[in-house]
Formats: C-alpha cells, structure tokens, sequence
C-alpha cells in the first residue's frame, strides 16, 4: 500500500479515451469518478470532459459516443489537473483494467512535464478486472457480464460513459466484496435525498419458496437396509452407521 494511502476511502475511476493507446498519441477525453468512504456513496463524485487537442477513433465514438465537436469548449487536463489530484490523492482507486486508465492518466500528467508523481504514488489502485477473474476463471468478467452476474441493472447504458460506468462498477465491487447493494441516492418525498448520508441501500431479496420434500417411511427403511449392508460387507464397518452410534451413544 503507497504511503498516506487508506482503504476506507474508495474512488471507483473510468475514462474515456479518444484510442486505445496512449503511446500513440491517444488522449483522456472524460473522467468520472464516484466516492465512498465506509463502502458508502457520499455524492462528492467528479466528472469532467476534456478537449484532447486530436482527433478522435471513429471506433471510438462508436463506444462512447463522444464527438470532438462536443469537446471543442471543454476544458484540457492541464486545466484541471490540480483538482483531480486532490480529489484522488490519498484514496484507494477501484478501475475495472486498471492498467488502461492509469495508463493514460499517467501519460496525461508525463505531457505535463515537471516533477509530477504518477498515480500510483498518490493512490492505492484495485482492479476489479483482475479481482473477478480470481473468483470467476475461466468466464466472462467484463462489466456488462458483472452486471448480469450479479444480476445489477445496466439497461440504461447504451454507451459507454466515464461517469454511468464509474457509477455501475461501484454496485458491482460491492457485490464482488460483501453482498448485493444498491448505491442510489434516492430522492424523498420533499425533493431532498432520500439517503443523503449515502448509505447503502439493501435490494430485496426476490427469493422463490423452496419446495420441501418429505422423506417417506418407505424410503427411510431401504435406506437402513442399505447401510446395514454396507456395514456387513465393509472391513472397517459404514462410516455412517459408526458416527451415528457415537453422535447417540449406541453400540
């Protein structure tokens, strides 16, 4: 863990990028950045579009839907470099493939120049990428699969967005790390939030009644008659028979 670093502070991080690879020349073009402390939403989130000063991928746009027309009056990440480090610093970054978005935030800050520390100097970093492949080898572990795994709704998501991913990621690394939440702040009735200290709310559990099967007469002779066999025929006795006889105190 970097120094300064604490694990009570959460921000799950997504970019959109105009490529895919910053060493070509590619550029952060949106970040978002949503909160936690306590594994609570506290609403203090970040996002900014950025003008990238480049063309962007067609491919791209098709993910992201971001034209450079739309960024022509937004901000540069010099602009606003000084902020988002200090939103960033000290906390545990939560990114799903990790290496992409550090990536380009780091060659963000290197076209800086200066003595500018990289990220992970000022940041803890978990990549969920990587944490869902250790509980789920050999399956599927994009977003949208967590999502369907952990049956968290991203119907709404027809793009890619830093800020709409940021948001579903944060469902879907609690649900990886300590149960099924739902991160919403809801509005109350008056307007305001209806969870304002951002606390978690549970979603129900819509849970089918399990159907309870009795064991008839008939089949708990045969079982007996068949563990009576097993004891006859065995060396060292059924295990079952033995176990129970100690558990009832019998011979």
């Amino acid at each position: 863990m970097t120094s300064g670093v604490t694990e009570n502070r959460l921000i799950v991080l997504d970019t959109e990028t105009t490529g895919l690879e910053p060493s070509q020349g590619h550029r952060i073009i949106e970040i978002g950045c949503v909160e936690m402390i306590d594994r609570r939403l506290t609403g203090n989130n970040f996002h900014q579009y950025i003008q990238p000063d480049r063309e962007i991928d067609s491919g791209a746009v098709e993910v992201h839907g971001i034209s450079n027309d739309f960024l022509k009056d937004k901000p540069r990440f010099g602009d606003l470099v000084d902020d988002l480090m200090s939103y960033l610093s000290g906390a545990t970054l939560v990114i799903h493939n990790a290496a992409f978005d550090i990536g380009f935030l780091n060659q963000e800050l290197r076209l800086l120049g200066g003595d500018r520390p990289a990220i992970t100097d000022r940041c803890g970093v978990i990549d969920t990428l990587a944490l869902a492949k250790q509980l789920h080898p050999g399956q599927r572990n994009s977003l949208d699969a967590l999502c369907k795994r952990y049956a968290i709704d991203n119907s709404h998501r027809e793009l890619h967005g830093a800020l709409l991913d940021a948001e579903i990621l944060a469902e879907v690394y609690l649900a990886m790390t300590g149960g099924q939440t739902a991160l919403s702040l809801e509005a109350g009735a008056d307007g305001s939030s209806g969870q304002a200290d951002g606390s978690i709310r549970r979603l129900s559990a819509n849970r089918p009644v399990l159907t309870v099967i009795r064991v008839q007469d008939g089949e708990l002779k045969r079982h007996e008659a068949f563990l009576e066999r097993l004891e006859k025929q065995g060396e060292r006795g059924c295990l079952w028979m033995t176990g129970r006889r100690r558990h009832t105190g019998g011979n």
